[in-house]
């Protein structure tokens, strides 16, 4: 038999559903809408990186149950909830439930890999001046005789290969991302059979 606890919260604050929705909408916009190493995906992933510090600053100023100390990630705890699972004892927590716990620090954890790597491989933001002087660099490379774009090529090839490693870290932790996203919708859908609707309505994007 099912054993329920009274729900304590319906919805999260709405700089936590913000926040939740934007990175889910950058990062599936850089997954398949913008060409990987373009100008809106390096914009996008810019933009990420400010949504993603606002959620973690929130999670230092924001209402108790957005704070990280309200689910800091414990695998003791996360499998006591494994426990009441398999015992289909339902327990409605403040904030996320241990398991979903662990899922949010990995995920984010995965965010600032791919965020970091990729700020380390495009650098600053291209802000107009940077446009300007990459245009006059276009055209000037347009300019030069076939050997010394030859040899240029050969250099950006040596750059290639020395950003190789941020690479391969920037597309592993993607992946990983990926994996995580699939596994935490699996578990939001598991959740919400096993214990009601409010898991959705808690993150829906709209509503007081």
């Amino acid at each position: 038999m099912t054993e329920t606890t009274t729900p304590a919260r319906r919805r999260w604050d709405p700089i936590v559903r913000i926040t939740h929705w934007s990175i889910a909408l950058a990062v599936l916009a850089n997954a398949v809408v913008t060409e990987e190493g373009s100008g809106p995906h390096i914009w996008v992933g810019y933009g990420l990186a400010a949504i993603l510090g606002l959620r973690l600053l929130w999670g230092l100023v924001g209402p108790a149950e957005a704070r990280f100390s309200a689910f800091w990630p414990s695998p003791r705890k996360a499998l006591a909830h494994l426990r009441d699972i398999r015992t289909g004892k339902v327990v409605h927590h403040t904030s996320h439930n241990p398991l979903g716990a662990m899922m949010v620090y990995a995920i984010w954890g995965c965010l600032l890999t791919i965020i970091g790597t990729g700020i380390a491989m495009a650098g600053p933001p291209p802000w107009n001046g940077a446009s300007e002087a990459a245009e006059y660099r276009t055209t000037a490379d347009a300019s030069k005789s076939q050997e010394e774009a030859d040899e240029e090529e050969g250099e950006e090839d040596e750059g290639g290969e020395e950003e190789g490693p941020l690479g391969e870290i920037h597309e592993t932790a993607a992946n990983l991302l990926y994996v995580l996203i699939l596994l935490h919708i699996g578990g939001v859908i598991f959740e919400t059979r096993r214990s009601g609707k409010q898991v959705l309505v808690a993150m829906a994007p709209i509503g007081r």
